[in-house]
Order: structure tokens, then sequence, then C-alpha cells
């Protein structure tokens, strides 16, 4: 059994541990594992935004669009490189929901032959609403599950299963989806930031995934895009905007998309929730994807040993490349355990029916705060269990 002890051991020998203090840390007690809800705030975008509004937006007020114009661009170009990406291939902007919507619906008019949208039918919520609302609107059918595909249109999956952490084979399931003749629509937001993701080395075309989990870019900051360069000519999105109008400020009566990434555009953008996913990304990719990814390999083992070390059960895969960033423990009473935890400052997560789950951030988790969210679970599972 692993003690309190090894997990300070594993801390001092953590070639990310400075990290966790570029981050805004106000009670040092608390033990927080919920970062793939809602990161930590990073200390730096206090200063960007000081910045960005008192005297962007301040002092040079609508001047500074000669600079905001292409920020959704830009922040995804810094993101690329962390989802394996190239420039030109990302946009942050929107919603997931949104961003979704509108590369299901464009990736569903390019095979109008198929009238079939399939999804699992225990994804995220947003991801199987989104398709259902599609096909409602659009006379589509949806297929729960992804075993036929030859008359499917768009395959819509996330890489990590928000419940159980299992991570999906991207590349043998894109090549399979294409083989079949489908599109494949990836949902990247509980691995972006967390899991060394290659699109370009899966084949992968089309994606989509928030900011504000283990990219730490703030409460409802700007989710991203991914479209590939050879389909961003050829894809037509459904919400058309000013933004991705090909000469937006000529005003004109007629409607020309971009045929760059820019076509995903819709509106003007949200200045201040872009700076923040900015400042998430920038210190991802300083502290290096790899590493983080390794230590949330790390981490996660850890709380899988002391969840066994406790006779805890968990449902998150115990090989390294088939979990994301969290363990999910078991138990009757998933629900009241997590408010008892909250209770006792350990902040987790809940998940329907039966679900504790726990996020490892890298950047801002510990091997310390695994050990003690863990022992206080199983703690309370031995008091809940006799009752």
């Amino acid at each position: 059994m692993v003690t309190r002890d090894d997990a300070h051991e594993l801390d001092a020998a953590d070639e990310l541990a400075a990290w966790r203090d570029a981050f805004l840390i106000n009670d040092p007690a608390l033990v927080y594992l919920d970062g793939n809800s809602l990161g930590r705030a990073p200390r730096r975008v206090v200063d960007r935004l000081k910045t960005v509004i008192s005297e962007e937006w301040g002092t040079d007020l609508i001047r500074s669009w000669s600079h905001w114009l292409d920020k959704p661009q830009r922040v995804g170009d810094l993101l690329a490189p962390l989802i394996g990406a190239g420039s030109g291939e990302v946009v942050v902007h929107d919603s997931t929901t949104v961003n979704l919507y509108q590369l299901v619906h464009g990736a569903a008019a390019l095979r109008p032959d198929r009238l079939v949208l399939a999804v699992d039918e225990n994804d995220f919520p947003s991801d199987r609403y989104v398709v259902d609302g599609i096909a409602a609107a659009t006379g589509r059918t949806v297929r729960h599950g992804f075993e036929r595909l030859d008359d499917v249109a768009v395959v819509v999956r996330s890489v990590v299963d928000y419940r159980t952490a299992e991570v999906v084979d991207v590349v043998a399931e894109t090549a399979r989806a294409h083989g079949a003749g489908a599109l494949v629509v990836w949902d990247l937001s509980h691995a972006a930031g967390v899991l060394a993701i290659d699109l370009h080395a899966a084949g992968a075309q089309l994606a989509v995934g928030c900011t504000y989990k283990f990219l730490n870019g703030g409460p409802g900051s700007p989710a991203f895009t991914y479209v590939a360069h050879e389909l961003q000519g050829r894809i037509s999105q459904p919400i058309w905007g000013w933004f991705s109008q090909v000469d937006q400020f000529a005003m004109g009566p007629d409607y020309v998309p971009r045929t760059d990434i820019g076509r995903m555009l819709i509106g003007t953008p949200s200045i201040l929730a872009l700076t923040g996913a900015e400042v998430g990304i920038e210190i991802t990719a300083e502290a290096g994807i790899e590493r983080i990814a390794a230590k949330a390999s790390a981490l996660t083992a850890f709380g899988i040993e002391l969840c066994d070390g406790f006779g805890l059960s968990t449902c998150t895969p115990r090989e390294a490349n088939r979990r994301g960033g969290h363990v999910s423990i078991v138990h009757p009473k998933a629900r009241s355990l997590c408010g008892q935890l909250i209770e006792r400052g350990v902040i987790p997560d809940f998940r329907e029916p039966d679900i504790v789950r726990l996020g490892m951030s890298p950047l801002t988790t510990r091997f310390v705060d695994v050990y003690d969210g863990i022992a206080t679970i199983a703690s309370l599972t031995e008091i809940t269990d006799r009752l």
C-alpha cells in the first residue's frame, strides 16, 4: 500500500512541480480534483486582462481592432501544435456546442447521399443533442453506435469518455470511418491540454474542443475548431456571420465565405475571453504537452493504485495509453459522497449515476492531492458502507 510519504517523494521528483506556482492557489489546503471541469486561474491572466482592459480597450478603444481582428486565428495557431494540427488549421471562437453544430452540419452537407449520423448514446450530452437536432432539422436519422458505417454521413466521437476516462484509438477509428466513406468530427474537450494528440498523424480532418478544462482558459472561455487544409475550401457552415465573409468590411449584399479557417467564424469574438484562453494555451505550450501527458499518466496510475489499496472500485482503464486525465471511482452513493467531500475541502465531480470523478490536471495537481482526495473518499465509504 502506497503512503502519503510516497506521494511527497513523487512530488519532490516532479519536473513540472514549479508550474503550480504559475496559478492562483488562494487556499493551499483545498484539494482541487476538478480541473477537468474548470482549470485553475493562471496568475499571468490577471495582468494580461488588466492590459487589455486599461490600455487596449480603455485607451486605444476602437483602434485596438487592428490587432484584435485576427486574434481567433492567432490563438488557434498557438493551440495547433498541442493537438497535432498545422498553422492555419485551428481557430478559437464561440462554444464547443456551436462549433460542433457547424462542423457536423457542414460535414453532413459533404455527404448528401447519406442520411445517417452516428453518435454514442452515452457520449457527452451536448454532442448527442447537437446530432439529434441536426438530424431532426435535415431529415436524417441518428444511429447510436459505430459498428455499421457504410451508410453514415458523419461520425461524432469524443476522444476521451467524460465518465470513465477511456481513450478511443483515434488512428484506427478515423481510418475505419474514412474507409467506409464517412467523415469524423472528433471532440477533444477532455483531451486537449492533457494528452499528446496528433490529428495529422491520425488522419483526422475535423475536430472541436473547449479551452476551460485542462487548458485553463477560464470559465466559459471560447472553444476551438480544427479543419484540415484540404477541407477548408469545401466545407460549408450553416451560420453566416460577417467575420467569415471574404471581405467583411465591404458590407456587400451577398455572403461570400472565406476559403481559409476563418470561414468557421461567425460574429464579433469576445476579446476578454479570448485573452484568457490565450494565456492558458501559452502556459501549456511552455510547459510542454509531452511532459504534461507523461505526468497525467503518472498521476492517474497513482490514483488507480490508491483505489486498489483502499479497496475502491474504478472504471478507468489501467493501460496508460487507454486513459485520459481523470480517474473515476464507482460507488452507489457517489452523489452523497461528493457532497461530503466538498464539506471536507476536497473538490471532486459527480457523474450520473454512480461516479465520483477525480480530475488530475498535471500543471496544478500534486500527487499528495491525489492521495488526500482518495484517502478521504476511502474513509467516507467506510462510514457510508456501515450505514
